[in-house]
């Protein structure tokens, strides 16, 4: 919300400043009660060395069929006469013209120099009204189709005209508006507050001034009444509560005065004429937004409030057809729709250069019905966006007022008497806000007397009952609704730094931590990090086409998936079930951007329907890892083998995996913990690499977090140095090539009991000197006790045990 400080400041008694540090001060107070401004812009006059001067001399250029060459005249403290070219049509002798000098700057911060047109010096050029940055439609006698000339204007009528040469031109035609601009940051809950007013009353009660609303007064001088001009029917009083309509005859259209028109433009609103002027005017000014209509265009001379036709087709001001819809509201007449409600006027009823009778209308309207409308026709207005917001009936009673009052002031037409009204039962109501001094007190943790918040509150217009315990808040403040926003109102100005620091009573005081399952994240990250790895971060919305391109089968789990209701599209409509189709989709776009290698991982959510679909689905963290170039599935499972030394997780364990359509089936492991499975590891299926156009080397590993972090030792347990000394033992034995190695360590820490220490495998050989389908692996073996030093014959009654395990697959001693 832009507010000038000048026309903020009309409303209050605060002693005006015309300086820098002046808007500053104010800005940094209402800051700090809550009216939090964004920005401080100074406007003024910044157009420079643009004099009044004149045509002394004009012939056509010779080196052109459209240009002339003028001497100008532009007075002795700018060297007298220079020499000017210029293409407008327009210019004849003796004629005053603005003349941008050499050196100038005119609209939009545009330098003039001077040059050659044509061979042809020109040390400057001639200015229309656009190069200056104004409206022709502000001046009678103004044109757009060429250079400005001031004998055409009829302010200037009767002027001694040659007294202006040499003068600014901005300074002549009284142009120059100088001020400061405050731009506030509004929330939506302060509806009052996007008005002039609303925001000089917040100033006046932080400055500790007073308030002062203008006094409307209409004089009602035209003969007849509105109601014998138009009648309003409501056809729903939800959507409509109050509706208010005046009548003005005799209307002459014409510019604004220049203190409205410089109020409007410094707010950002172009100035078009007195009555459109007017209602944009009350708009700012009061925040009530407001339409007037041409009477000759209102049919039958009723006005109806209905809903609009559904595939109802309008055509707003702005020129556009619009299709209506049943959830819309319209201003409608015996015919047919003139606007559409809160959001935007009609082209068939809007004022034009010939209206000589005008219809002002006021009304409140439901908020989501107004919000509802504009979204569906796509047009968000200044209008609009108030009475979103929740505006009250009795601002559209005064605000229609108030535009009258102005017709009358501006001397643009006379106002018939009475209000055509009609309006929902009770609408002018009051209601209640509870209020309590001490209950504010240890709420905000102050001891506020009762006096300063009976003073503060009255000042913001409320009336305090404080015998009953309650407030009466203005018609204007529909977010006080509880005790909660009165006591805000109270530490609001009051002071927040004026309220002391306090810990929270009846609280101990707690060292703040993060849980093992945090802790065990950033373990995991770290890690990653390390082996090479780096973090991304994804969508948790799918395509349900993704488990097509993983070749699941239709009754796999993983395509029972949550389904979004409104989702951003297709490609987004599913809950993923599975990490696996992230990380190939983003692996396919490295390998697209022809990265050689990538390795990524990230820690996210799959969403996991229950029996009862009533219920939340279940929302389980996995740790997902993909990587394709230069690595293996071994050299890959080093970098989850890492993980784990790294988590304390020695109870790990793998089987293959043969069954699962997107893994490799000689290439892919379920991964266990302590027995439990918790996820898989493996390299992509070749199709299914290309079904996600991601290398054929892909692989990828999901493991779930929870178990990781349960199972994870943060801090391990130290244990005491051996006393006695370990024996150790190499045992080689031939088995199937398809019998796991995981199987015979198995057998081997099964079969060695607590005397077995540790157990590594250190070669695997596979060739002629074992035979075709068989594999030599050899492991070597630790053995320690605590109670004494070991014996061979307790050292060969262990191996023999483990021998007789191997044996039960097949395995022979090599």
């Amino acid at each position: 919300m832009k507010a000038p400080l000048k026309w903020l400041l009309a409303y209050t008694d605060i002693d005006y400043e015309d300086s820098d540090s002046f808007a500053e001060k104010l800005a940094g107070e209402m800051t700090l009660s809550g009216s939090k401004v964004e920005t401080v812009d100074k406007i003024g006059n910044k157009i420079n060395r643009v004099v009044v001067g004149k045509c002394v001399e004009i012939v056509r250029h010779q080196n052109s069929d459209h240009m002339f060459v003028c001497q100008m005249d532009v007075g002795a403290d700018f060297g007298g006469v220079t020499q000017i070219v210029t293409g407008a049509q327009n210019v004849k002798l003796n004629d005053h013209i603005p003349v941008a000098l050499d050196d100038s700057v005119i609209s939009g911060g545009r330098e003039i120099k001077a040059g050659k047109l044509r061979g042809e010096i020109s040390n400057g050029m001639m200015c229309s009204f656009e190069e200056l940055g104004l409206s022709s439609a502000n001046y009678e006698g103004g044109i757009d189709d060429g250079v400005m000339v001031l004998e055409d204007l009829k302010m200037f009528e009767g002027a001694d005209y040659d007294s202006f040469i040499g003068k600014d031109i901005m300074e002549v035609l009284d142009a120059c508006y100088k001020d400061h601009v405050i731009d506030f940051e509004i929330t939506s809950n302060r509806a009052d507050c996007f008005s002039i007013t609303g925001l000089a009353r917040e100033a006046a009660v932080t400055m500790g001034s007073e308030f002062i609303f203008p006094d409307i007064r209409v004089k009602e001088e035209a003969p007849g009444e509105a109601k014998d001009s138009v009648q309003v029917f409501v056809a729903d009083e939800d959507l409509c509560p109050a509706y208010f309509a005046r009548s003005v005859k005799n209307v002459k259209i014409a510019p604004s005065p220049k203190w409205m028109r410089d109020r409007l433009e410094a707010s950002g609103v172009r100035a078009i004429n007195n009555i459109v002027d007017i209602t944009n005017y009350v708009m700012l000014e009061l925040g009530q937004p407001m339409h007037a209509f041409d009477r000759r265009t209102v049919r039958g001379n009723k006005i109806i409030v209905r809903r609009a036709g559904e595939g109802e087709l309008f055509r707003t001001l702005d020129g556009n057809d619009r299709v209506l819809n049943a959830n819309m509201l319209v201003i409608s007449d015996n015919v047919g729709a003139i606007g559409i409600a809160g959001v935007m006027g009609g082209e068939n009823s809007e004022i034009r250069p010939d209206t000589t009778e005008i219809i002002f209308e006021s009304a409140t309207f439901d908020a989501v019905t107004v919000r509802r409308g504009a979204k569906s026709v796509g047009l968000r207005t200044e209008s609009s966006s108030r009475f979103e917001k929740g505006l009250d009936p009795l601002l559209a009673y005064k605000a229609i007022d108030r535009a009258a009052q102005l017709v009358e002031e501006l001397g643009c037409g006379e106002v018939e008497k009475g209000i055509v009204s009609c309006t929902k039962k009770d609408v002018f109501a009051e209601r209640t806000v509870p209020f309590d001094c001490d209950r504010i007190n240890a709420f905000l943790g102050t001891h506020i007397s009762l006096e300063k918040m009976v003073d503060i509150l009255e000042k913001l217009e409320c009336r305090v009952d404080a015998e009953n315990k309650v407030i009466v808040p203005p018609y204007f403040r529909h977010d006080l609704i509880c005790i909660a926003d009165v006591a805000e109102e109270i530490a609001r100005f009051y002071g927040y730094n004026n309220i002391e620091s306090t810990l929270l009573k009846n609280c101990e005081m707690t060292l703040g931590s993060r849980t093992k399952l945090q802790r065990i994240r950033d373990v995991i990250r770290n890690r990653m990090s390390g082996s090479g790895f780096r973090e991304m971060l994804t969508y948790s919305f799918e395509s349900p086409n993704v488990y097509d391109k993983l070749a699941l089968a239709q009754d796999d789990p993983h395509r029972n998936f949550v389904k979004i209701s409104n989702p951003l599209g297709e490609d987004y409509s599913a809950m993923r079930t599975s990490m696996v189709p992230t990380v190939l989709r983003t692996l396919a776009f490295n390998h697209a951007q022809r990265n050689k290698e990538a390795r990524l991982f990230e820690i996210a959510y799959v969403y996991l329907k229950k029996v009862n679909e009533e219920e939340l689905p279940e929302h389980r963290e996995q740790i997902v890892a993909g990587a394709y170039g230069d690595m293996d599935f071994f050299k890959f499972k080093g970098v989850i083998e890492a993980l784990f030394d790294e988590l304390k997780l020695n109870e790990r364990d793998y089987e293959p995996l043969k069954d699962v359509p997107y893994l490799h089936p000689g290439r892919a492991a379920a991964v266990f913990i302590d027995g439990k499975k918790i996820g898989f590891i493996g390299q992509v299926h070749p199709t299914v690499a290309d079904n996600f156009e991601a290398p054929k080397d892909s692989l990828v590993a999901v493991l779930d977090v929870s178990p990781l972090a349960e199972k994870a030792v943060e801090i391990p347990k130290g244990k005491e140095l051996p006393k006695f000394p370990a024996v150790t033992r190499d045992l080689a034995v031939v088995l199937k090539k398809d019998i796991p190695q995981g199987d015979v360590i198995k057998i081997i820490r099964q079969r060695g009991g607590k005397l077995l220490e540790s157990c590594e495998l250190f070669d695997c050989y596979e060739g002629v000197q074992v035979g075709p389908g068989r594999k030599s692996l050899a492991y070597s073996l630790c053995f320690r006790s605590a109670d004494g030093t070991l014996t061979d014959e307790d050292i060969d009654k262990q191996m023999k045990k483990i021998l007789n395990g191997l044996e039960n697959i097949g395995a022979e001693l090599r």
